[in-house]
């Protein structure tokens, strides 16, 4: 458990992060390329045997970390569009109801067991999310015809945690975590780094020492969150869609905790009936799993 506990630390750092982005001004592109390469030499500072940076490209999974690199910067663009459009609410409530995809899949494809108290507790889970992401007075108001842009957030979000259970089941060893992770940050800032290439074409925006800071800010939790949650889908004693359950709504549960202590932002009901059902949710889960050990 005490992986799961560190990647939901992690994931919550990354909101702190980004909520200090308007804050002080951090151009958040610039950054989010600058946390990728600071993601990358954590990784590869920290892999335990030794392993030639120009020889990664022979393991098994150099080319499916190369895809969830690039895909990282897709769906971080999609989310940007997303709060554009329709707020961070809308986006919130989209990435993390994503974890029914995850769920689904383990479920079905590496065929774990279901019992009354994890479905229940998926569907807690599930309800909870939306009730706690939806910070607003009426709920989300979201125009169906642009229903497109959450509903990719949704997806990718989704084909992400997905992908990460496979690559950890059948592709990477244990003791290679880290040069995956990191793999995944160099793919996903090599990435940027084409699209902030393209826009200091066109804009001549350029870097400045905050965005280099709050990158670095947010480097290394972004590392983290990858690296534990990996390692925790590989405990034999929690099935990965309790996993995922709990790593979700714990994220957005602590998330909104730090919110109200650091930001001043205000619970509306919904947002504490959420929170309520959010750790029921956990409880039942947990339960769940204990009954099959």
């Amino acid at each position: 458990m005490i992986e799961l506990i560190f990647s939901v630390i992690s994931s919550t750092l990354i909101y702190v992060a980004f909520k200090s982005f308007s804050r002080f001004n951090i151009n958040t592109l610039n950054a989010l390329i600058f946390n990728y390469f600071t993601a990358f030499i954590l990784g590869f500072s920290i892999q335990s045997t030794s392993i030639n940076l120009t020889e990664i490209h022979h393991f098994e999974w150099f080319w499916p970390a190369a895809f969830l690199g690039t895909f990282f910067i897709l769906i971080f663009y999609l989310m940007v569009m997303t709060t554009q459009k329709h707020g961070m609410s809308v986006v919130s409530v989209a990435s993390k109801m994503s974890l029914s995809i995850p769920v689904i899949f383990v479920i079905f494809y590496y065929g774990e067991s279901l019992s009354i108290l994890k479905v229940l507790g998926i569907i807690l889970a599930l309800v909870s999310v939306y009730l706690v992401s939806a910070k607003t007075k009426d709920g989300l108001k979201v125009n169906k015809s642009a229903l497109l842009l959450p509903f990719a957030v949704f997806i990718g979000s989704g084909i992400i945690e997905s992908s990460l259970k496979v690559l950890q089941n059948d592709f990477v060893p244990s003791i290679e975590t880290p040069v995956f992770s990191a793999s995944i940050f160099l793919f996903a800032a090599l990435t940027g780094s084409v699209v902030f290439g393209l826009r200091f074409i066109k804009h001549k925006t350029l870097f400045r020492v905050k965005d280099i800071i709050g990158g670095i800010a947010l480097g290394i939790p972004n590392y983290f969150s990858i690296y534990f949650i990996i390692q925790a889908l590989r405990n034999p004693h929690l099935d990965s869609s309790i996993v995922f359950v709990i790593n979700n709504v714990s994220i957005v549960v602590l998330s909104t905790i730090v919110g109200i202590l650091l930001f001043k932002e205000h619970l509306f009901r919904k947002n504490k009936i959420g929170i309520g059902l959010a750790l029921l949710s956990i409880i039942l889960v947990a339960l769940a799993n204990y009954k099959l050990n």
